[in-house]
């Protein structure tokens, strides 16, 4: 097919959209290349047409017209797990819906696809009340929401989809649905960890946490203490009670002006601490890690929830990165050996953070749901800067620490963890039952398949 093809067809597209009536932005506009960049400058995507939706009723009506016509139909908002499914089709950028309303005397809130975490937190802190947010605040409530939603607090609070009391959603046949425990309860349980499978939801009603402040923050040690901090650290974690959430990360930054002194162009290990107990008890419990070694830089103190950013301090500039992921059952002594070896002081490591999130708590328990793998012990995630020729050299260091770990790993993933495409993704993160679960559902609601999530489900499945 020729360029000069392949241009009318776009302008065909775009004609078609705009003449139903729809905010819609075609490829070589200034606001079509800011709608695709994502976070993730790594990633792009390159959709024949950007559309705005003002509100639930315009998304309807687009995939209404995508089964009329024949075309795909992708979504997002601020894209930190972008998905090249999305190339050759329509793309629904979601910033537009940005209901938010905090119900203070019932604890819940419901909150438009366009409404980010840190908004959420603002608002419900004004009620003395917390969100089930993620590390990011930056990143839009119901992309992270309908992967699961691994939080700072989660293992006092479990996951994010634990909190959903429903989800507006516009399904595959372009019919806009209410989801709950009790209004279509197969297609609720595909949302809870289906990310964007089984519709494009256009707003959820959650409930928020009766908690103001927490003890919170994070201590960073030279790396060059790198191995007795994280076996203090697997030790002490072992022992924690449910009140505490923690996660370790060893950090690699480059020198740049606006870091911290003590962490800029070094090698550090940051032990994150969030306790959702009693106030007045969070140094106790945190004492046997700041007496592991002596700390160059300590953050931990009493937190407003608002502020709850602040405990992983994860960047809110788009950046390019390379990532990968894995599920670990247990961290035995060889487990934390193979890890040192690819990542602390010694180690020819080429990652920004390499991160080792303990789960257990109250992620073990919760409503059935498309998420999987409540019971891993612990998530390990890679961040490489994705810079020739450093991108090689993470990918590489990737494949190698996965593999060192792999005697302790699940074979399991997560939903909003380095997300790809391909059927082996899919079995990791669903297992067989699951896929077979959410197919069910796709093929219900999305029979023309129109929805990207739902087309690379099926491609990679079929």
């Amino acid at each position: 097919m020729s360029q000069t093809t392949v241009d009318r067809a776009v302008d065909e597209r775009l004609a078609l959209i705009t003449d139903a009536g729809l905010v819609a932005h075609g490829r070589g506009s200034a606001a079509y290349d800011a709608l695709v960049t994502g976070f993730n400058l790594d990633q792009s995507v390159s959709p024949v047409v950007v559309v705005r939706p003002r509100d639930a009723a315009d998304v309807a009506a687009l995939v209404r017209l995508a089964n009329e016509h024949g075309f795909g139909v992708g979504v997002r908002l601020t894209g930190h797990g972008l998905s090249p499914a999305l190339d050759d089709q329509v793309m629904v950028h979601t910033g537009d819906l940005a209901e938010l309303h905090v119900d203070a005397e019932g604890r819940w809130a419901r909150i438009g696809a366009g409404v980010v975490w840190q908004r959420v937190l603002d608002e419900a802190a004004a009620h003395g009340l917390g969100a089930i947010a993620g590390s990011a605040p930056s990143v839009g409530v119901v992309g992270y929401t309908t992967g699961g939603g691994l939080s700072p607090v989660g293992r006092t609070y479990g996951l994010a989809v634990d909190h959903v009391r429903s989800f507006d959603v516009v399904t595959g046949d372009g019919v806009l649905r209410r989801a709950s425990a009790t209004e279509d309860p197969e297609l609720f349980w595909a949302l809870k960890g289906g990310r964007g499978t089984a519709g494009i939801v256009t707003a959820l009603e959650l409930d928020l946490l009766p908690l103001a402040e927490l003890y919170g923050g994070a201590v960073f040690f030279d790396g060059a203490d790198a191995a007795t901090v994280l076996r203090t650290w697997n030790a002490w974690s072992a022992e924690l009670p449910p009140e505490a959430t923690t996660s370790i990360a060893f950090l690699r930054l480059p020198p740049l002006p606006d870091l911290p002194p003590p962490l800029a162009g070094r090698f550090t290990v940051s032990v994150r601490f969030a306790w959702a107990g009693p106030l007045d008890e969070g140094a106790a419990v945190l004492a046997p890690m700041r007496a592991a070694a002596t700390p160059v830089l300590d953050g931990v103190g009493r937190l407003p929830f608002a502020a709850f950013g602040a405990i992983h301090t994860d960047p809110a500039d788009p950046m390019p990165v390379v990532e990968d992921h894995t599920l670990l059952a247990g961290l035995p002594d060889e487990a934390v050996d193979a890890l040192l070896a690819r990542v602390g002081p010694e180690a020819d490591c080429p990652q920004l953070l390499v991160e080792l999130r303990q789960l257990g708590g109250a992620y073990r328990t919760g409503p059935d749901a498309a998420f999987a793998h409540r019971d891993a012990a612990f998530t390990v995630h890679t961040v490489g800067l994705a810079v020739p020729p450093v991108r090689e050299a993470a990918l590489a260091h990737n494949g190698a620490l996965l593999a060192a770990l792999a005697p302790w790993s699940t074979g399991g993933r997560l939903p909003n963890f380095a997300s790809r495409t391909d059927a082996g993704w899919y079995r990791a993160v669903y297992g067989e039952a699951g896929v077979a679960r959410l197919r069910a559902v796709v093929l219900a609601h999305d029979p023309r398949n129109v929805l990207a999530g739902g087309r690379a489900l099926r491609a990679a499945t079929d």
